[in-house]
């Protein structure tokens, strides 16, 4: 009987152990993945963790919604059934205030905020500009053999109705008003990076509790690795084509950050052998010709946004007493001659 005794109790200690065995393992944490490409034209991809599939499930729903939303209600191409989106303000433009939801008036008033911080380099008031831009880039990437730059005279002309005094926010009232009725706007130097904040905290609060978004190369961190070591993320190489340099140069430690990346080698067509990228600096009116590539770190994905833009359409000197001058934010330059310039504080980020 006392050998009975002794080998239940040996079992029953083997079964308690296996099932505290088991249950560690099912606490280890889990990496889960996510993809979509129906947001913002572009391909959006998260890693992370979170308690379960089904949180993690759960989450990525609230985030793709969000997403989606914002991408609704920023696109100045098209309009929605039921919606008043950008579209919808730069077809009423110079008809009086217009009721706009709330995800509309944030956005514009941080335009307005870094647009006063670059000294009107971000300009998401410039659309009558950068549509010309937009139009003639389309067309020479449709048929590069007709491929040819915006009008001058018309240029010239849409640079008249850029004016963000014209840009009329009433936040009590929840509208905005585009006084000017040939202005339209065109948030693709901070819209992504603001709709890319928000649909992070969002997914945060449905239980996320550590990823890597990246909606299109705007990097957005939370949180650090369960092993409690830091999100990655590497400094693309700008200029292509050269083997001699790897495909990304700085490795940069990010947790609880943003990093985004304005570059002339993103989006771009070729006139007469010359290429023409998208960031137009509009004291010329034609493409930024300060630097190949800015990228921006703090901790909102909106600010870093519109920061980049606007500092790759200045001067470096001036861009770099700017983040100087701005608590918790570095950049880094890279120059077509392959030289580079950066922050004080940046080096506090390389791995």
């Amino acid at each position: 009987m006392k050998r009975l005794a002794a080998l239940f109790l040996a079992a029953l200690f083997l079964l308690t152990g296996c099932s505290s065995q088991k249950q560690e393992k099912e606490q280890e944490p889990v990496k889960y993945e996510y993809l979509c490409w129906d947001v913002f034209d572009t391909v959006t991809t998260v890693q992370g963790y979170a308690p379960s599939q089904e949180v993690w499930d759960q989450a990525m729903e609230v985030f793709h919604d969000t997403l989606l939303e914002y991408h609704r209600l920023y696109d100045i191409y098209n309009e929605y059934p039921d919606l008043v989106n950008l579209a919808t303000l730069n077809r009423m433009a110079g008809q009086g205030p217009v009721e706009v939801d709330d995800k509309i008036i944030s956005l514009l008033t941080l335009s307005k905020e870094v647009y006063d911080l670059t000294g009107g380099r971000t300009n998401v008031a410039a659309g009558a500009v950068l549509r010309l831009w937009h139009d003639a880039r389309t067309l020479g990437l449709e048929d590069p053999d007709q491929a040819a730059l915006p009008d001058q005279a018309a240029l010239e002309e849409g640079a008249l109705h850029c004016n963000m005094d014209d840009l009329i926010l009433d936040s009590q009232a929840g509208t905005v008003e585009l006084a000017d009725p040939e202005m339209s706007l065109d948030v693709g130097s901070i819209g992504k990076g603001y709709a890319t904040e928000m649909a992070a905290r969002a997914a945060v609060e449905a239980g996320v509790t550590s990823a890597y978004f990246n909606v299109g190369g705007n990097s957005r961190t939370v949180g650090y690795k369960p092993d409690g070591s830091s999100w990655a993320a590497g400094l693309e190489t700008p200029w292509k084509g050269d083997e001699s340099l790897p495909a990304y140069l700085d490795a940069l430690n990010i947790s609880d950050l943003s990093l985004v990346v304005s570059g002339d080698y993103q989006r771009y067509y070729t006139v007469d052998g010359e290429k023409y990228h998208h960031l137009i600096d509009l004291e010329t009116l034609y493409p930024a010709q300060y630097a190949s590539s800015v990228a921006v770190i703090c901790a909102d994905s909106g600010l870093a946004d519109g920061l980049s833009t606007g500092l790759f359409c200045m001067s470096p000197e001036e861009g770099l007493e700017l983040v100087e001058s701005l608590e918790g934010v570095e950049a880094k330059w890279l120059f077509p001659d392959r030289t580079s310039q950066e922050s004080s504080g940046w080096k506090n980020y390389q791995a």
